[in-house]
C-alpha cells in the first residue's frame, strides 16, 4: 500500500516517466517501490510539526519548533522554484525579507 500524498504520486510520475522511456527502448519494466522521505505539516503561525526522512513509521522521532519551521520554508521554497524559476523566486523571497517589518496584521476580535 503507498499513502496517499504527494510525495507518493510524485514517485510514482518519475516511475512512469522511466519506465516509458525504457519500454520504447525494449526494456524490462522497472517495479515501484515507495520511499518515505518524512513529512511536515503546517500549523499556521502556532508552528510546524513533522518526521525526519524515512522515520514516520518510528514512534518519537518529530521535530517542531524552529528547526521544523526552517524545514518547511526550505521546502517550500523548492516548490515554487520549480513552479516560478530562480530569479521570481529570489526577488520574492528578498521583498519579503525587506517588508516584513512594516507589513501590519489584522486581527479580528
Amino acid at each position: 500500500l503507498v499513502p496517499q500524498r504527494a510525495q507518493a504520486a510524485h514517485q510514482q510520475a518519475a516511475l512512469l516517466v522511466r519506465n516509458l522511456a525504457r519500454r520504447l527502448d525494449n526494456k524490462p519494466q522497472a517495479a515501484f517501490r515507495y520511499r518515505d522521505f518524512g513529512s511536515l505539516v503546517s500549523l499556521g503561525r502556532s508552528g510546524v510539526v513533522g518526521s525526519l526522512i524515512g522515520m514516520s513509521s518510528k514512534p518519537g522521532t518529530l521535530i517542531q519548533g524552529t528547526f521544523a519551521r526552517f524545514m518547511y520554508w526550505v521546502l517550500y521554497q523548492k516548490h515554487l522554484l520549480v513552479l516560478h524559476g530562480f530569479v521570481r523566486v529570489a526577488l520574492t523571497t528578498l521583498s519579503q525579507l525587506i517588508l516584513k517589518p512594516v507589513q501590519s496584521h489584522v486581527k479580528l476580535h
